[in-house]
């Protein structure tokens, strides 16, 4: 089955709000294993609506509107649902009475305007909307689907989950049961992880279910297995067996499955052994520490951070040897006598530090992108050097990630220290 995706509102268009709800059911349609052919933005015209639906219905089986079923003048996704199926709008006494019934409760008068809320296409049925005044719309035009949504996305999430994909995937003939499993990894670019499971991706391939998608986002990749099975229980069973082999192929890369997080797994590996951590940052500005407080009950692991972005605050703050400053303060040296410094100034078990260029212009002889993250504890230090591409936000996002994965692995995988400290 493929579902095309419609937005309605000119504010998309001009840019003052970002198109959210796309991105959205993107992945909730992906998850289904339903294919979305294309995503498209129009303005408030009734005619451009009408043709962005014709146009996608002539290839498409479904096609899924957001925006446009509000009370005011430019809500106008309705008159376009009717135009395109050449019928008619009627006022559905029943919808009359939920408006009316909502804003009694809500201890409001309702506006007059919102009438026009309980306007369907002749031939439509009304999707429930318990979030909201606007019912949504469902249609059938030559045996293909028309869902119209609010634009609201709570509202818009709610009605899509309990309406319209149970109602797509039975369109679609799909099994009852759709399961996704989301494997972390961190650490390992797209394209080592696919060359890494080539073999995995071969058989799934072959079999056609369960899948497996690549989904890669600031230096970590999430790894999604989806199965279609006449239940639940059946489609873990097919997805189990992928998962443990993905698992024993990319070994440390991994750090947690579907809601976990990679600052939560540093947080439950520190408080296992009993220890704590302090940052200190150069590039990053703070982002380590604002990662390592994202958790909450955080404070019992993490003991503070110092941002020391200035050079000389990196001998005052940390005691970073004058010595290592001396050809500028990028470097593995550095990044290992901050490490260690805020350690001792915190109190912390373990220190962790980021120091490197993100740009836009080279520093100290050394080019954007070279970042040097480091880890000192009681028995020694390591060092992670970077060259990392792409513009200032990427790389600092990208350090922070690599400073969180270095303490993660020397957690819990017990590796050697690089020397005595």
């Amino acid at each position: 089955m493929r579902v095309d995706l419609l937005a309605v509102g000119t504010e998309l268009l001009l840019g003052d709000i970002v198109n959210g709800n796309a991105a959205w059911l993107g992945r909730r349609l992906a998850d289904a294993g339903i294919d979305v052919g294309r995503s498209v933005v129009v303005g408030d015209e009734v005619g451009v609506i009408a043709a962005a639906l014709r146009d996608a219905l002539a290839v498409a089986d479904a096609v899924v509107v957001t925006g446009g079923l509000g009370p005011t003048h430019d809500d106008l996704t309705r008159d376009a649902v009717a135009a395109l199926a050449g019928v008619a709008l009627r006022r559905e006494p029943a919808l009359v009475q939920g408006l009316r019934d909502r804003y009694a409760a809500l201890g409001r008068q309702m506006p007059a305007r919102n009438l026009v809320q309980a306007d369907l296409p002749e031939g439509a049925t009304a999707l429930p909307n318990d979030r909201g005044t606007a019912p949504g719309i469902r249609l059938v035009v030559d045996d293909r689907a028309v869902y119209a949504m609010p634009g609201v996305p709570h509202e818009m999430e709610a009605m899509f989950t309990t309406a319209v994909l149970p109602d797509l995937l039975a369109r679609a003939g799909r099994p009852a049961a759709i399961v996704s499993r989301v494997i972390h990894t961190a650490g390992v670019y797209e394209s080592v992880l696919a060359e890494a499971l080539a073999d995995v991706v071969t058989g799934l391939e072959a079999a056609g279910n369960p899948t497996l998608a690549f989904l890669p986002a600031g230096g970590r990749v999430r790894l999604r297995l989806t199965a279609h099975a006449a239940d639940r229980a059946a489609a873990d069973a097919l997805i189990s067996p992928v998962e443990k082999e993905i698992r024993r192929v990319l070994g440390e890369a991994v750090y947690g499955v579907d809601g976990d997080t990679l600052d939560g797994a540093v947080h439950r590996l520190l408080a296992t052994a009993g220890a704590t951590v302090a940052s200190a940052e150069s590039l990053t500005g703070g982002g380590l520490g604002a990662a390592l407080t994202e958790m909450p009950g955080s404070s019992a692991t993490f003991r503070g951070g110092v941002v020391s972005y200035a050079t000389d605050l990196k001998r005052t703050l940390l005691d970073v040897p004058a010595d290592a400053l001396a050809g500028g303060a990028v470097s593995a040296e550095v990044a290992v006598a901050m490490a260690d410094g805020v350690r001792r100034r915190l109190g912390a078990t373990y220190g962790l530090s980021t120091t490197g260029v993100a740009g836009p212009d080279p520093q100290d002889g050394q080019p954007v992108g070279t970042v040097f993250v480091g880890l000192a504890g009681p028995g020694g230090h390591r060092v992670r050097p970077l060259r990392l591409s792409g513009d200032r936000e990427r790389v600092r996002g990208y350090t922070v990630v690599a400073a969180l994965d270095l303490l993660r692995r020397h957690l819990e995988f017990a590796r050697p220290w690089d020397a005595p400290r």
